[in-house]
């Protein structure tokens, strides 16, 4: 927050103009992108700074099917919906079926893949979350990525989830493209980035200029990259990442211990291979919503599903996909602003606000 305070009152330059200003705005900008890169484990030129996760998703899937046209695409429903709904416009789906946890199957990711040869098309894109954006299931994807490129496809990675929130060098990972957003790590929301494998080029989504090494149009969100870089620089602050994921799961841990010490509470996804910060969990003899409203009430933020299924009356698709109920799934995540106070509130609103919802029910 101080970083984008001092920004907004002192940035004044277009990054793209040699007078003095513009130069003063323009290293700013790459040291932001030094920063975020830094805690990628990528060089800075892979960095191309976009509007956010869901932007950086529709760029991969644009860039990567532009290069291959009329080529299938293979995903499985627990992608993000940004991922499926881009992926539906850009060309044939190929989809890949998922265990009850959530979790993508590399044998599965290769029979779709086979099948498209067959079909005299071979796939153009593999999508694969880092972890799912509902559960938490730590999704396989070093195995999918070679996978993928023994059959000549390139990969994409949904990394939104799990950047910022654990140890990360994305060049050893071997992905073509990945997308992070900047609000998911503790950044400013409105900022986000596409990394791209070295040497990689693909078409732009987003034409119009040629900033970001004309990969990506339109002026910079300067005072969201500079927080971003802020942000990122904070993780990389030796033993602060172990710290926070140490401290994510001991809460989400206590978390889940006080949702399933309730009668038919099960928990969603995988409970132990997980991302560190979000569990999930399905609350049998009540619908979400009503548990969601009594949780508010006692001053706890919980959601069902995921984020971007909130404004939709149709069930999560990722729990589908999982073959689990949709409509009792409540998930629960903490934060860099997240107390031990906090964890205690939920174990002690809890059990009072479902034993009132199956009471009434009752």
């Amino acid at each position: 927050m101080t970083a984008w305070l001092e920004s907004a009152r002192d940035t004044v330059g277009d990054p793209g103009r040699v007078h003095t200003e513009g130069r003063v705005v323009r290293a700013e900008l790459e040291l932001a992108r030094e920063q975020v890169a830094a805690l990628l484990g990528v060089g800075p030129r892979q960095v191309v700074f976009t509007s956010g996760g869901t932007e950086s998703v529709n760029s991969a899937t644009w860039g990567a099917t532009r290069a291959r046209p009329g080529r299938p695409i293979v995903l499985a429903d627990v992608e993000h919906s940004s991922v499926r709904d881009s992926s539906a416009r850009a060309g044939p789906v190929e989809r890949v079926e998922v265990d009850r946890l959530g979790r993508i199957d590399p044998a599965a990711v290769e029979s779709a893949l086979l099948k498209t040869a067959r079909d005299g098309a071979p796939a153009a894109l593999v999508h694969c979350q880092s972890a799912n954006h509902e559960v938490g299931t730590v999704q396989p994807v070093p195995e999918v990525v070679e996978v993928a490129h023994r059959h000549d496809a390139f990969v994409h990675v949904d990394a939104c989830m799990t950047a910022g929130h654990g140890e990360m060098v994305l060049d050893e990972l071997g992905a073509d493209l990945v997308s992070v957003s900047a609000h998911k790590l503790g950044g400013p929301p409105g900022i986000g980035a596409l990394v791209v494998r070295r040497g990689l080029r693909v078409e732009p989504w987003v034409v119009g200029g040629e900033q970001e090494r004309a990969r990506r149009g339109g002026l910079e969100n300067i005072l969201g990259i500079i927080g971003f870089g802020a942000a990122a620089q904070a993780l990389t602050e030796p033993g602060r990442l172990a710290f926070e994921s140490a401290q994510a799961t001991r809460r989400t841990d206590a978390i889940l211990a006080a949702a399933t010490a309730v009668d038919d509470v099960e928990v969603l996804g995988d409970r132990h291979d997980r991302i560190a910060h979000l569990v999930c969990v399905a609350v049998g003899g009540v619908e979400a919503e009503p548990v969601l409203l009594g949780l508010d009430q006692n001053g706890i933020a919980a959601h069902s599903g995921s984020s971007c299924s909130s404004e939709s009356l149709a069930p999560s698709p990722v729990l589908a996909a999982m073959g689990v109920d949709a409509e009792r799934s409540l998930r629960l995540s903490v934060g860099w602003s997240t107390t031990d106070d906090d964890v205690e509130a939920f174990a002690a609103a809890f059990p009072r606000v479902v034993a009132q919802l199956r009471a009434l029910r009752a």
